[in-house]
């Protein structure tokens, strides 16, 4: 079945059987490879794309539900001219990313709590990315970093 996809910003035409999950979609036909597949179950937060701007587990959503709206995925939190976004480089700076397999869905979901103006209390973050296990970093790197691009922001960095 013919699908029309946006994802990060861009338009996208691919043909995918009817039962195919947007991870399916994003990572198999447009090899956009930075969301990741775990558990199959929307259950780790490894596969977190954004959904018009919401955190939604790509793992478990059907692709044909994505058609006409928009779908950012790590790949689009790069800035257009290639430079970090303010998150990515605290994350650099903090420490927050270790092995890396849950960075890039701890970004997307850390992303959509920023652009919300949610207080980045250090309880309100681990809130925020109750969804998305990691086994390495023990989550206090990512707090900092989160706390370190929230302050940029309001400083106007």
């Amino acid at each position: 079945m013919q699908l029309t996809l946006t994802i990060n910003g861009r338009d996208h035409q691919t043909d995918v059987p009817v039962g195919s999950t947007l991870l399916q979609v994003l990572r198999d036909e447009l090899r956009l490879t930075g969301t990741k597949e775990a558990c199959v179950e929307g259950e780790c937060g490894a596969c977190t794309v954004l959904l018009d701007g919401n955190p939604l587990d790509s793992c478990i959503y059907l692709a044909h539900a994505a058609a006409g709206r928009s779908v950012t995925t790590v790949e689009g939190l790069v800035r257009s001219d290639g430079v970090l976004s303010d998150l990515q480089q605290a994350f650099l700076e903090c420490g927050g990313v270790q092995c890396g397999f849950c960075t890039p869905g701890l970004l997307v979901t850390l992303s959509a709590f920023l652009d919300s103006g949610a207080e980045p209390t250090r309880e309100a973050v681990t809130r925020s990315i109750v969804g998305n296990l990691c086994r390495c970093t023990g989550y206090s790197q990512v707090v900092d970093a989160v706390q370190l691009a929230a302050e940029r922001r309001a400083a106007g960095r």
